[in-house]
């Protein structure tokens, strides 16, 4: 029994007649013959070839086949070029792609068909030589028709149009609705919590983004926020990746933390290097002079040092060094604008190792002079209520002395 092939293609349908079966053999000798197109192409012989006439054309039949339609030009190929047959005593067999359609083809046109592996293999070796078996067709003009196909069939098939691209539109705004109902949430949660500690931050920070900044550097980094922000410090922060690896940087690391292109640049054309990055951004490089922009912003990257350290280290929670700290920089600023000495480094240490031993111990000293005070208050009343009641007694023995030395004189 003779096997046709019908082979759908981007630039029309094709019909092919297995010639000699026989010495293509089974399933695994077809597929090691299709590499070898001489040997293929003795077996394998285009029997019709049908155009599609226009691009519109071919995605209709193309979206015809997907669905297991046999349309009219389909039914009219194989009808013409197919041996003439009565309906169920054909002598040959058409081999198909998909099972569906050749059912679809039975039907119509009761040619019997076939789907199975074999056939899968054959219709495999018809597509990888497409452009050997039809004259005047070239891989380049395949590769163009397919690609020309997949975009009209793709977007056929997603319903998708360039111009109004909507559905997009749609999804990103209900997504951006959810993400502003999730964080409105999550920030009066936030607000809500840290009030209990700090109530007045809530009218002082309105944006949220800088609020959670904020609540969280007091807890994480208090020196480093006390000194010079939370702002500047989170920043600060963020570019060095974690508090700890800030804690390594040394203070000429810190003073041009976020600067890093312009350094190397300057570094690169042997100029001047830049004297200040994120750190710029504080206030007291602000209220300096332009002369001693540099030097404030070299002290002040030695003090950012300093309270990272403190806090990545430190295990009490405490900006007591942070404020100290400040002193010490606001002092040098008036240094440099008045020519006032600031006080000595080890002194504000020590200041705020106090203040920071005291903040724990600061309320039982309190109650302890307390207690103090009032035991000394009851032992000066009990001493003046004693020369009270003393007081009566010791006259009547005066007056009985007195008479004795007069009776004596007498």
């Amino acid at each position: 029994m003779t096997t046709f092939l019908l082979f759908e293609s981007a630039s029309g349908y094709g019909l092919f007649e297995l010639t000699a079966a026989d010495e293509l053999g089974g399933v695994d000798a077809v597929q090691q013959s299709v590499n070898d197109i001489q040997r293929f192409g003795k077996s394998i012989k285009l029997a019709a070839f049908k155009p599609f006439t226009s691009a519109a054309n071919a995605l209709e039949q193309i979206n015809a086949v997907s669905e297991s339609q046999v349309t009219d030009d389909l039914k009219n190929f194989l009808t013409t070029n197919l041996p003439a047959a009565k309906k169920g005593k054909a002598k040959y067999k058409l081999g198909v792609a998909e099972a569906k359609l050749g059912s679809a083809i039975q039907e119509e046109t009761g040619v019997p068909c076939e789907c199975n592996e074999y056939v899968g293999e054959l219709l495999r070796g018809v597509r990888q030589h497409i452009a050997t078996f039809i004259k005047g067709l070239e891989d380049r003009d395949m590769a163009r028709a397919q690609l020309g196909l997949a975009h009209s069939y793709s977007r056929a098939k997603v319903k998708f149009n360039v111009n109004k691209a909507d559905n997009m539109i749609i999804q990103a705004i209900a997504l951006l609705d959810t993400l502003d109902k999730d964080v409105n949430t999550f920030v009066m949660r936030v607000r809500e919590w840290y009030s209990w500690h700090f109530p007045e931050l809530v009218k002082i920070v309105n944006d949220n983004y800088q609020y959670a900044q904020v609540y969280k550097m007091h807890t994480v980094a208090p020196n480093l926020s006390a000194l010079i922000g939370e702002l500047v410090g989170a920043r600060l922060i963020s570019h060095a990746g974690s508090l700890t690896s800030l804690a390594k940087y040394p203070a000429s690391t810190v003073q041009i933390l976020g600067a890093e292109k312009a350094l190397f640049r300057a570094l690169k054309t042997k100029g001047n290097t830049p004297k200040y990055g994120l750190i710029f951004h504080s206030s007291f490089i602000g209220r300096a002079k332009q002369r001693n922009k540099g030097r404030i912003s070299r002290y002040l990257a030695n003090k950012c040092s300093i309270a990272s350290r403190i806090d990545c280290f430190l295990e009490a929670n405490t900006d007591a060094f942070g404020l100290k700290l400040k002193d010490q920089v606001e002092e040098r600023l008036r240094f440099y604008e008045e020519g006032v000495a600031p006080r000595k480094n080890l002194d504000e240490v020590i200041s705020a190792l106090g203040d920071a031993a005291g903040e724990g111990e600061e309320a039982p000293a309190a109650e302890c002079k307390k207690k103090k005070k009032e035991k000394k208050e009851k032992k000066r009343k009990a001493g003046e209520e004693e020369e009270a009641a003393a007081a009566p007694a010791a006259a009547p023995e005066g007056e009985k002395k007195k008479k004795k030395k007069k009776k004596a004189e007498a």
